[in-house]
């Protein structure tokens, strides 16, 4: 029984990874295409010169922001999930939060086939309601227009995110103090400090995420000496 559902997981996957690619692949050549084709049938071709310079001056730095992303995400999601939330997009605002949430709300751990059907399940779902939403925001986008311009509801707008995640990290927190405390504090003083790594929060999780594994690695060893 044990070897025919490690053969079933195994055909599973390869098919995630084959279908995966494929998908990636038509992705990336919709998303680099289209713009050819529409300047090439406008006659607006820009100067590539000038695209490769524009590309050079931001590409380097959210180049090794994806990577990071990908190291991060990937094992939290498993393949079908990653493929899913790497090619549609919106990964910290709406991807990873509906995939935690989903994976909490069964008691999956993260690396276990259950939790990658729980991610999978819980991305394409995710997407599916982004676009029947993008959908209707856009059939109602003219008659909206005034309130979502209002100057009161503007400080809402700017909050959505911090107050998400906010509300989503207080249950680990609550948890893992004695881990989260530490970046926790470091992170906050230094945006406040520094207002312009903000705008760099991608690569913020590099430092903070090290220092809270490391913190968790010397809490293990004085636990474990103290077995």
């Amino acid at each position: 029984m044990e070897n025919n559902r490690n053969a079933k997981w195994a055909a599973y996957t390869r098919g995630t990874h084959r279908i995966g690619r494929i998908c990636t692949v038509i992705t990336l050549i919709l998303l680099v295409g289209a713009p050819f084709l529409m300047g090439t049938y406008l006659g607006a071709l820009p100067d590539l010169g000038a695209v490769a310079k524009a590309f050079l001056a931001v590409g380097l730095v959210w180049t090794v922001s994806s990577v990071v992303e990908f190291l991060i995400y990937t094992p939290m999601l498993g393949a079908g999930g990653g493929y899913l939330a790497f090619i549609t997009g919106n990964l910290i605002n709406m991807k990873i939060p509906c995939a935690v949430n989903a994976r909490d709300i069964v008691g999956a751990k993260t690396g276990t086939p259950e939790n990658e059907i729980i991610s999978t399940l819980s991305i394409a779902t995710s997407s599916l309601v982004t676009i029947l939403v993008l959908a209707l925001g856009v059939l109602l986008l003219t008659p909206l227009q005034p309130i979502l311009q209002s100057e009161a509801l503007q400080p809402a707008f700017e909050n959505v995110v911090p107050a998400l995640f906010g509300a989503m990290a207080y249950k680990y927190y609550r948890n893992h103090m004695n881990v989260a405390v530490a970046p926790l504090v470091l992170m906050s003083a230094l945006f406040i400090l520094v207002p312009s790594l903000i705008s760099s929060t991608s690569m913020m999780i590099i430092p903070s995420g090290a220092l809270a594994i490391g913190i968790a690695w010397l809490l293990y060893r004085k636990q474990k000496k103290g077995v």
